[in-house]
């Protein structure tokens, strides 16, 4: 009968148990929302915000938890290995020009380098996950979306994701129209681009001043304002604070724009209706800025349900 082989555990590194550490508490996190969610009736409108409020601190505190406790685990890492490579160095040093003995290897088994393989190949996959959580947890991505979600939870609003694809700001704008109670105030985001040009290029004194030739620093020219207003009509060019302006004006109604670090900007005040609410993201995608919708924040005890 041939041996049964035995499967060695490798002993597994730091970044691997705080990984599995971190992971773990994530967990047990959820497990502790899913509780505070079943524990408060769905009637109880007041109690309910101040959960919502209480699990984003709580999600907040974990991943404040989690980042530093991996900052202080590479901080380690790298003086330990800087330890060891000093010692290498010392015993070259101490060696001088004595003859290393030669240390006769065992032979490993197929069986044997197999195991060991699909050791490092785990013990790597481990790496990149400790770092890709290093990674996530630092980004500015992530920490923009914290905030945001913690200023958005105040308001019992949530984001409400809009492609990236050039028209994000009017499609936000064409998604809050939609749920209007005014059918005359629901517009594509072809109309929405449309309209705004129109009223860019009937008002053109309340433009040009806040558009220069990035060449030569001088302001447009009348060519430059009509092929300016032209890309907004009929491309996918980005919009911004100056077609915002433009669409209060076209939709008499004021925008708010929520940010992460800085105030919310509001624009078109005059006009006294409720306002269509955007978020702007600096660090949204590869690309930097982005504009997303808003909508209500979901029922948190059946938010995993839907």
């Amino acid at each position: 009968m041939m041996e049964e082989e035995r499967v060695e555990t490798p002993e597994e590194t730091s970044d691997e148990q705080l990984a599995k550490q971190h992971r773990k508490e994530k967990k047990d996190m959820q497990a502790k929302i899913q509780s505070m969610k079943t524990a408060i009736p769905k009637n109880d409108k007041k109690r309910r915000k101040q959960m919502t409020e209480e699990i984003a601190k709580i999600e907040a505190d974990l991943n404040q938890k989690h980042e530093e406790e991996l900052r202080q685990l590479k901080s380690t890492t790298n003086t330990e290995v800087e330890e060891v490579l000093n010692g290498v160095e010392t015993m070259k040093m101490e060696g001088g020009g004595e003859e290393e003995e030669e240390v006769q290897q065992p032979r490993l088994t197929k069986a044997q380098k197999r195991r060991d393989k699909k050791a490092a190949q785990e013990k790597e996959r481990e790496s990149r996950i400790a770092e890709a959580e290093v990674q996530n947890l630092q980004g500015v991505r992530h920490q923009e979306g914290l905030k945001l979600a913690e200023k958005l939870a105040q308001q019992q609003l949530q984001i409400k994701e809009i492609s990236s694809d050039g028209h994000c700001m009017y499609r936000a704008i064409e998604d809050q129209l939609a749920h209007r109670s005014k059918p005359g105030l629901i517009m594509s985001v072809k109309d929405l681009r449309s309209r705004t040009a129109e009223h860019m290029r009937g008002h053109a004194d309340d433009f040009l001043p806040f558009l220069t030739n990035s060449n030569t620093g001088d302001m447009y020219t009348s060519d430059e304002f009509e092929k300016y207003c032209s890309d907004v009509e009929h491309t996918a060019a980005w919009g911004g604070q100056l077609e915002l302006r433009a669409l209060t004006q076209v939709l008499h109604l004021p925008v708010e724009v929520i940010q992460a670090d800085s105030p919310t900007i509001k624009i078109g005040e005059e006009f006294d209706s409720e306002s269509i609410s955007l978020v702007y993201m600096r660090h949204a995608y590869g690309l930097g800025e982005h504009y997303n919708s808003v909508e209500l924040l979901k029922d948190p005890a059946n938010a995993e349900d839907s």
